[in-house]
């Protein structure tokens, strides 16, 4: 089935309300990272809420899209879009990291929604690859969707992967890069420089799209581009901020980790309002 598509200004809202979630859960867990779920949030309410093809009553349906969040530890991000997209019921949200819970502190097929485990940086995008591989053995028109940090991308593994997607013209697969310019150990740049991206990518044979990681209109579109690129896989480039949406963690590397505290969270959520 193809899900409900909603209009930029309620893909907006919805926006908004997964980053009220992703605050409340990482609060109440009192761990977790806000810093990266909240750069990603736009990027990826678009994707479920008006692009991917899913049935959160058959999570398993042969002709979903899939999509695997290679940044595991950004899952209160996903956990919050699955619950609102309907896999399980929101009041689970709050039981992120407990014992027992369903929702744990990096992905596991134990989730409604989740294709793949994730936690380690820079294996994801090959994942992504066996799915889109999968699809063309099986004949199937399902396309596959792959988050990505800006700080994973300074992993061997994904190059590798990149190289092999290439070489394979899988013209179903899309990554996205969440590009904050941030990761658990400082600025990107100072680090491991990864620019000039667009032109790696490209010359691992990549169609690339650059774009702004919050503008909904510009989102949607390269969306909709990376769909009639046949013969080659898609890197959507997005320039974010880590912490988009709570003045006093936007840029901020301290809180890639680190959970708001309660009076922090009652600011944020004021924000968010």
């Amino acid at each position: 089935m193809a899900n409900k598509q909603l209009t930029i200004e309620e893909l907006v809202v919805q926006a908004r309300q997964i980053r009220r979630l992703i605050i409340q859960m990482i609060a109440q867990a009192g761990s977790g990272h806000p810093g990266g779920s909240l750069s990603a949030a736009d990027l990826i309410t678009a994707l479920y809420f008006n692009v991917l093809r899913f049935n959160p009553g058959v999570p398993q349906w042969p002709d979903r899209d899939r999509f695997h969040m290679s940044k595991g530890h950004c899952c209160p991000l996903w956990y919050a879009v699955l619950a609102q997209a309907g896999y399980f019921p929101q009041e689970k949200l709050f039981t992120l990291r407990q014992f027992g819970s369903i929702l744990q502190g990096h992905p596991d097929r134990k989730t409604p929604g989740v294709e793949s485990a994730s936690g380690s940086l820079g294996q994801g995008l090959s994942i992504a690859l066996g799915m889109s591989l999968a699809a063309k053995v099986d004949k199937k028109d399902y396309r596959v969707y792959v988050l990505l940090g800006d700080g994973e991308v300074q992993e061997g593994n994904v190059w590798e992967a990149a190289m092999a997607c290439g070489h394979f013209a899988c013209g179903n697969l899309c990554a996205i890069l969440d590009f904050n310019g941030c990761q658990i150990d400082g600025r990107c740049q100072d680090i491991m420089g990864i620019e000039p991206l667009a032109a790696k990518w490209q010359a691992f044979g990549w169609h690339v799209i650059e774009i702004n990681g919050h503008d909904m209109q510009q989102i949607l579109a390269a969306y909709a581009q990376a769909k009639t690129i046949k013969n080659k896989p898609t890197m959507i480039i997005a320039r974010t901020v880590k912490g988009k949406g709570v003045s006093f963690m936007e840029g901020v590397v301290g809180f890639h980790g680190r959970a708001p505290t309660p009076e922090e969270a009652q600011r944020a959520l004021k924000e968010l309002a």
